[in-house]
């Protein structure tokens, strides 16, 4: 693939994170220097059969690595840090980063036996980073996870910002409100071009702030007779904070389950943002030693994932944890698109249980917020920056949408607002900007330890045996003459219940014999024309008489 000429000019892309929720990657470059911001993963469609995650593919990165001047991280949620073990391991660049978002990718990378490979650069909100010919600072921001910052790129063309995930929390649970005079004094300076956070540019008003939910989590710990189980995102260390709080106002022992919450609970405690007294953390093992109005539960699940600790509590197969009649759930997020179902079943399970579930749809007060600023917030954002060119960025396209209507709103020009699509390109000269040519972008599927290796091909046949199965035909031909020696053996997996169907089974063995034995009769004897052969017959056979087409297998052998 030929290199596109980016010489002497500026350009921004998206490898990842537009038109989709997940595996955010946005990439600013100018002449021979290339500065990556964030690389996220996105967790797989339904049409995904099999995938653990996605991730965005790097083939121009990885085509120009020797410009690429390292990888700058927002904040530490998955959908911009998950997918850095797999890119990595081709590209070894440093990665910048504050505290928590490094102690949270460090732990990756030490899973992934990467640790020492990788370079990692401290940033805080005071840092100034040299790039080749671009220079970053940052700004610090709200979000629902700590130490979260927005990136200021001085560029040779212009300073180009990008906001992060953010929302504008006027009474900050860790009582660290955003740059705000940082951001102003930026866009006194002048803003050549801004990529902004999209996520709730549909929502009017301002995002909430963190504190309301604790003040509702206190409120259902004062009331709860019995256990109390909370279900909230690992990362969200505000929201786990509020829970620590409310069960030492109320005399509760806390227990963490769930492989990930601990991780990042463990974490921290460890690098100073969870506030845990030393005595209130019990293991889950003692939770049945104390009286049910002393014990509280914090987990992950509550996007209600069939493995997650949460549903296999509710389903009696946790190992440790089991929900009882008259326990309280508070379920401490709201559904992810895509998820809802999954919630829905989980909540009506933990309902027929017998316990108390607490979630935003049937609380006034409600018991989750975003971490992501409504329309409010992002016009409070555009009119502190002040850019001449805007991107909406991080969002599915309707979301662009809605963003770019916002800027319009404010006084961006509406020929300065670029909606992309992940690989199209924005080109600035001479403080002029343009479409430039795309950039080849594309999903990169990881199942199991596999990178890369499960394509559309794969997928596909997946996507067949998991709608009408598959039959293998297995002949044994003779060497000399070509004769049916044995077989044909027909063997079902999801097709049909072989026991039931004998008669269609004889059948399809009988149009086997005669398509092969007429093969043999026509001297065909390349096994690519046999198999093809028994292939269409059967297919064609199978649809008559079922309306299905499984996917075909025929093994031939010769003795």
């Amino acid at each position: 693939m030929t290199k596109h000429n980016l010489r002497g000019k500026l350009t921004i892309f998206a490898l990842g994170g537009l038109d989709e929720i997940g595996k955010n990657m946005y990439v600013v470059q100018y002449g021979d220097d290339i500065v990556v911001i964030d690389a996220g993963l996105m967790f797989p469609e339904e049409d995904m059969l099999g995938i653990d995650v996605v991730i965005p593919d790097i083939t121009y990165l990885l085509e120009n690595r020797e410009k690429v001047r390292g990888i700058i991280i927002t904040h530490g949620h998955e959908d911009h840090i998950g997918a850095l073990p797999y890119i990595l391991r081709y590209l070894n660049v440093p990665v910048f980063g504050t505290k928590l978002t490094l102690g949270l990718i460090e732990h990756k990378l030490r899973e992934a036996h990467l640790l020492n490979e990788t370079k990692r650069v401290l940033i805080n909100n005071r840092s100034e980073i040299k790039l080749g010919s671009m220079k970053a600072t940052f700004f610090r921001t709200n979000h629902s996870i700590p130490d979260s910052v927005g990136v200021c790129l001085e560029t040779p063309e212009g300073i180009v910002v990008h906001t992060g995930d953010f929302k504008f929390d006027m009474t900050p649970v860790n009582g660290q409100t955003a740059d705000l005079h940082k951001m102003a004094e930026i866009g006194k300076r002048g803003v050549l071009c801004l990529l902004s956070d999209s996520t709730n540019a549909e929502r009017p008003g301002f995002t909430g702030s963190e504190k309301s939910v604790g003040e509702s989590i206190e409120e259902v710990f004062r009331k709860a007779k019995q256990r109390i189980i909370v279900a909230t995102f690992a990362s969200n260390i505000h929201r786990i904070q509020q829970v620590v709080d409310a069960c030492y106002n109320n005399g509760r022992k806390l227990a963490v389950v769930g492989r990930s919450m601990v991780n990042v609970v463990n974490i921290g405690i460890e690098l100073g943002y969870l506030r845990v007294p030393s005595d209130l953390l019990i293991d889950p093992d003692d939770i049945g030693r104390l009286p049910a109005n002393r014990v509280a539960v914090i987990s992950t699940g509550s996007q209600g994932e069939p493995m997650s600790a949460l549903t296999r509590m509710a389903h009696a197969s946790h190992r440790k944890v089991e929900v009882l009649p008259g326990d309280t759930v508070i379920i401490a997020a709201t559904p992810i698109p895509g998820n809802e179902k999954f919630v829905a079943r989980t909540v009506d399970q933990l309902f027929r249980i017998g316990a108390d579930v607490v979630y935003n749809a049937n609380t006034p007060k409600g018991v989750h917020v975003s971490g992501h600023g409504q329309q409010e917030d992002l016009k409070l954002m555009l009119n502190l920056i002040r850019p001449k060119y805007f991107i909406p960025i991080h969002g599915e396209y309707r979301m662009l949408r809605a963003h770019a209507q916002l800027a319009e709103s404010v006084g961006v020009k509406p020929e300065n607002i670029f909606i992309c699509d992940n690989g199209d390109t924005v080109e600035i000269s001479n403080g002029k900007a343009r479409y430039g040519p795309k950039i080849p972008t594309g999903n990169i599927l990881i199942d199991g330890l596999g990178v890369g290796d499960v394509g559309n091909i794969v997928l596909r046949d997946r996507k067949l045996l998991s709608q009408d199965g598959i039959l293998v035909v297995v002949v044994t031909l003779s060497k000399t003459n070509g004769a049916i020696l044995s077989g044909p053996d027909i063997i079902s997996r999801g097709f049909v219940y072989v026991r039931e169907s004998e008669q269609l089974m004889e059948e399809a063995n009988r149009i086997v014999t005669q398509t092969m034995e007429k093969c043999v009769k026509d001297r065909v004897s390349e096994w690519a024309s046999l198999k093809t052969s028994i292939r269409d017959t059967l297919s064609r056979f199978l649809y008559e008489r079922t309306r299905r087409r499984p996917m075909i297998l025929p093994i031939i052998m010769e003795v």
